[in-house]
């Protein structure tokens, strides 16, 4: 697949396309770009958007404004130029840590975020309930966060969110910290999570293996200030078996971003 400049819970029964290209886009950024107050020129110019049912992957050079793209896109920065059309009372974020409160369990943390926004009792013990099911965490709901790996914290922050029910998922290389086996599981789950949902899902990583391993689309951003610079249609099918990663198409993709992204960090 050739770029083009600018631009365990399996579920069996996934279409090959999920993606409709006639549904309204869930997130659109439209010419952002984004100066700090320090000086520091973070995005030029960025525009792309993600529909119902797609999972776009940026990569790119540090510094380059990716997870910058999820702050503003959440709500938490404003752009210098441009906009953002989302929904936000429909937007889950996934941060780089676990972010979960030590004095809380499982359940009590992943109830956290539906408890501030004033879910009732029962409804949101039961959304916890299925959620920690959904992430492998069942039978762990009374522990708390000092006796889980750092995989299980972030099964934990993935519940969290998958609480609300967001229509758009923002995740901020969540997986970075944990080993490379550990990272693969996950990579699994977020593949099931994302065939059960249907969300519309932005994904931030360093790891090219990553990027193709989950997208429908693979976006990469040149270095500071970011603009993209090269866009990856991935054409594997759903749901996606951990041993596609040992397929040559695999390979040849990967080394093809690859090789686009070293051209970004010139």
């Amino acid at each position: 697949m050739a770029a083009s400049t600018q631009g365990d819970m399996s579920a069996p029964t996934m279409v090959t396309q999920m993606t409709d290209s006639a549904s309204a886009p869930a997130l659109r950024f439209n010419g952002v770009s984004m100066v700090y107050p320090d000086g520091t020129h973070a995005l030029r110019e960025t525009t792309f958007d993600v529909r119902p049912g797609e999972f776009v992957t940026v990569v790119g050079p540090s510094g380059c404004g990716k997870s910058t793209l999820l702050k503003i896109a959440s709500g938490l920065n404003k752009p210098t130029t441009g906009s953002v059309d989302v929904d936000r009372t429909k937007v889950g974020y996934v941060f780089q840590d676990a972010t979960l409160l030590q004095w809380r369990t499982v359940q009590r943390n992943v109830e956290l975020l539906a408890e501030l926004q004033g879910m009732a009792k029962v409804e949101r013990r039961q959304r916890a309930e299925e959620t920690i099911r959904m992430v492998g965490l069942g039978g762990f709901e009374s522990k708390y966060p000092k006796q889980l790996s750092g995989g299980m914290k972030m099964r934990a922050s993935l519940a969290r969110t998958l609480v609300l029910d967001p229509k758009v998922f923002l995740f901020d290389e969540p997986f970075g910290a944990v080993d490379e086996i550990t990272r693969e599981r996950l990579n699994d789950e977020v593949i099931s999570l994302f065939g059960r949902e249907r969300f519309a899902g932005l994904f931030i990583t360093h790891s090219i293996s990553e990027a193709v391993f989950l997208s429908t689309r693979v976006i990469v951003m040149s270095a500071r200030p970011g603009r993209i610079v090269a866009e990856f249609a991935i054409p594997f099918d759903y749901p996606r078996a951990p041993e596609l990663r040992f397929d040559p198409r695999f390979a040849e993709l990967a080394g093809q971003i690859s090789h686009e992204l070293r051209g970004a960090h010139s």
